[in-house]
């Protein structure tokens, strides 16, 4: 991970935008000053690869204090994903890992990338880079409940979105993707945006813009190295989460993202595997307020997120 990356040069390159030397910053291992408010949080989402090389995201919850730090370049997640999870068994060896501690309540994130192994009920997560990202697209919510819910986790399989869980992508202000690159390890991010942001193009087929962020280009930079990715997309009233297993595609057509408001470029995904998790989490989080940053979607994808 401490070797420049050639996939977010390039993709610097193309956009237009980095500094003289090209790639991210090379980040140091150390969680640092970040561990108070790592301990604090109730949400992560976790990327990694599965036994056949899909690249997966999942979201997992838990009470304050269920994200811990050991030392000044370990952490501990005390849960697993829920049954049915397909990143559940995928660190019975150690593998790569990308995660974001997030902070609806107060707009605030931490990135984390290196190296998991399961231990028991909980995962084990040495570090090789961390760092804290900006307040931009993130959506301002609070836990209004964490009751058990009735019943356990339930997993549905299948290859591509059915109609409903379609009008829950189109509904989506929210969605994590996980991103992977041989000799660089894997990655998490977070992706925000209005309701309508995310466009289905068909049962397969997803798009959404690409906003101005840091040009570190973390994920797209993987992405153009390998295109496999994953998605998971948390229903905040319910605990449901949908995960999307997939490849994905940089579309720099500028006519294609003078359509949606605030895009610098496209990106184009196609559906692999989808696993759907009713009662995936136990918490529930009302909604006060959307980013200031967040660009407006365009009128068709908005008044389609706002269809049942």
């Amino acid at each position: 991970m401490g070797l420049a990356h050639e996939g977010e040069q390039a993709v610097q390159r193309m956009a237009g935008e980095g500094g003289p030397g090209w790639g991210s910053p090379m980040f140091g291992a150390e969680i640092g000053g970040f561990t108070e408010l790592i301990r604090h949080q109730r949400l992560v989402a976790l990327s990694g690869a599965d036994a056949e090389g899909n690249v997966w995201c999942t979201v997992l919850t838990g009470d304050e204090g269920f994200v811990d730090t050991l030392d000044s370049r370990t952490m501990v997640i005390h849960t697993l994903p829920p049954v049915g999870d397909p990143l559940r068994d995928a660190f019975a060896e150690p593998g790569d890992f990308g995660m974001v501690v997030l902070s609806p309540e107060t707009l605030r994130r931490v990135k984390a990338a290196g190296t998991a192994r399961r231990d028991g009920d909980r995962l084990v997560l040495r570090t090789e880079q961390v760092l804290g990202n900006c307040p931009k697209y993130l959506q301002l919510r609070t836990v209004v409940d964490d009751a058990t819910p009735p019943g356990p986790p339930h997993a549905t399989v299948g290859r591509e979105l059915t109609g409903e869980q379609q009008a829950m992508v189109r509904a989506a202000d929210t969605f994590f993707i996980g991103s992977r690159a041989a000799g660089h390890g894997a990655d998490a991010n977070h992706r925000g945006g209005q309701p309508g942001f995310v466009t289905v193009t068909g049962p397969r087929t997803l798009t959404w813009p690409d906003y101005l962020g840091n040009s570190f280009f973390m994920t797209l930079g993987n992405m153009q190295l390998d295109p496999r990715c994953g998605l998971v997309f948390l229903d905040w009233e319910s605990g449901r989460t949908l995960q999307l297993s997939g490849t994905g595609r940089i579309n720099w057509d500028p006519q294609q993202a003078r359509q949606f408001p605030g895009a610098r470029r496209m990106v184009e995904f196609e559906v692999d595997h989808v696993v759907d998790i009713e009662r995936a989490s136990r918490l529930r989080w009302q909604l006060h307020a959307y980013s200031r940053f967040n660009p407006p979607a365009p009128a068709h994808a908005a008044s389609a997120a706002a269809r049942p």
